[in-house]
Order: C-alpha cells, then sequence, then structure tokens
C-alpha cells in the first residue's frame, strides 16, 4: 500500500517511514528536501498520485501565530486539494494533547484551527494527539533556564519516547478512519520537574532544577491537565530511566514542542 508521510524526513517521520517499509508498504518521505512542498504545492500531486494514505507530520517553522496560522492553513487547504485529486481514503495527522487547553498561545489556536480544516475536508481522517517527546526534554529545561537554574512547573507530565509515536501513528494509519481524535502518551507520568530532573541528573548537569508555579510551558501557563491525556490514551511502551540510558543525547536542538519536528 503507498502511504505519503508530509514530514517524512523529520524526526517522527523519519521513524514512520522506516516502520511502515518494514512492514512491507510503499512509504513516500514528502518534504522540500525530496521536492515536496505544501505550501507552494510543488511535487504534491505527483508524490500522492496513487496513494491510499496520507499521514501529515510537518510542523509550522514558527511559533508565531501569524506564520503558524498561514503554514497550517495553507498546507491543510494543499493537501486536501491533492488529496481529494488522487482520491485518498484515509488522512492521519500529529498534533498536540491539550491543543484545546492550550489556547492561550497563538501557536496552539493556530493548530486547533489546522485540525478544524481537517475535519471539514470531507476526507475520512485521523487525529493523533501525542504527549512532549522524551528527546525534546533538554530542549524544556534549554528555554527554562535562568541564570543557573532551571524554573519549571511542577504540573503532570507524560511524556513518550519518538518511537512510540511514529508506532502509533503506523497503527492509526493502517486502520480504519476514526473521523475523530486519537490520544497517545508515555507509560508514566510524572511531574514536569521530576521528569526534566532525571534527564539532567543523568547527564550530570550542574543546573538547579527549581519547581516554580509561575512559570511557563513554551510561553503558556499550565495547569495539572494542560499536558496529559484522557482516560483511554494509547500509551508506549518505552520508560523514561530506560530511554535515557540507551539513546544517546541528540546534537543540540532548537526547543520545539510535541509534534513540532522542523520538516515541512
Amino acid at each position: 500500500m503507498k502511504i505519503v508521510v508530509i514530514g517524512g524526513t523529520g524526526l517522527i517521520g523519519s521513524k514512520t517511514v522506516a516502520q511502515l517499509q518494514q512492514r512491507g508498504h510503499e512509504a513516500v518521505a514528502a518534504a522540500p528536501n525530496t521536492g515536496v512542498n505544501t505550501i507552494t504545492g510543488d511535487g504534491l500531486a505527483a508524490a500522492l498520485a496513487g496513494a491510499v494514505v496520507v499521514i501529515d507530520v510537518s510542523n509550522s517553522p514558527s511559533l508565531g501565530e501569524k506564520e503558524a496560522m498561514d503554514f497550517f492553513g495553507t498546507s491543510a487547504r494543499n493537501i486536501a486539494a491533492a488529496e481529494r485529486t488522487a482520491g485518498v481514503g484515509h488522512h492521519v495527522a500529529l498534533s498536540v494533547v491539550g491543543t484545546d487547553r492550550l489556547q492561550d498561545s497563538g501557536y496552539f489556536r493556530a493548530k486547533l484551527a489546522q485540525e478544524r480544516m481537517i475535519a471539514d475536508a470531507g476526507i475520512p481522517y485521523s487525529l493523533v494527539h501525542a504527549t512532549q517527546f522524551f528527546e525534546f526534554i533538554r530542549s524544556i529545561a534549554q528555554t527554562s533556564t535562568v541564570g543557573d537554574e532551571v524554573h519549571v512547573p511542577p504540573v503532570a507530565f507524560q511524556p513518550m519516547a519518538a518511537d512510540d509515536v511514529a508506532s502509533a501513528i503506523v497503527e492509526v494509519a493502517l486502520g480504519e478512519p476514526v473521523n475523530g481524535l486519537i490520544e497517545i502518551a508515555g507509560p508514566e507520568t510524572f511531574t514536569m520537574v521530576d521528569a526534566v530532573g532525571r534527564v539532567l541528573a543523568f547527564d550530570r548537569d550542574p543546573r538547579t532544577i527549581v519547581a516554580d508555579p509561575a512559570a511557563h510551558y513554551f510561553g503558556v501557563q499550565v495547569n495539572d491537565r494542560s499536558l496529559v491525556p484522557g482516560p483511554g490514551a494509547r500509551l508506549g511502551s518505552t520508560r523514561l530511566d530506560w530511554w535515557v540510558e540507551h539513546v544517546p543525547p541528540p546534537p543540540r536542538m532548537a526547543p520545539v514542542t510535541a509534534a513540532m519536528e522542523g520538516a515541512h
């Protein structure tokens, strides 16, 4: 089966493509560096020709509301038009757990607008809301650093491994469209203080973790319900302590939120 992965050269996209190929599917990584641009439309129709499923894990290059609105709106319209022409039967999109609860953020307002456009496009769809990835906990620490202290809110936090995100997306893509929302998360719930502290302790990072109720999460005030899924979420199997010990730190990366992997 031909499955096109928009953003297929990024962190989640590349893992999704690899897992689909391991299962014997024709998985196409669609991104500007492979000749497919969802903003200009270049290469999009050709990439989607013959596709049964389209998976979109691409993301706005900016957290700014206007830039994000422009990216998600243009991309959603262009992808939907190409899907109709190609006769695609299932659109899968990766988004973020708590999107509807983080509407003080212009970026998350743009994400919610994207989700509504997908629902209204007339193509069978599945929205996958993921919690934050383990891979970006170090970036959270970096953006939360004040002097030699890391100020993070002491709220509930249920991050997951990128490999588990990709596995969940593959399962959804190979299933029937739900025409609604599926939540995925890690197998353990921490406080953000604990999760960030575990990673920095493993790194022997000298910064002090401060539980700061006034601290923001990528510019947004959060609480114990903001970043965790509701009942019935599909849980990954990878535990944070195992991941820290077995997955090498990546090259230093710009701070991003879940589903923000820079391949568009």
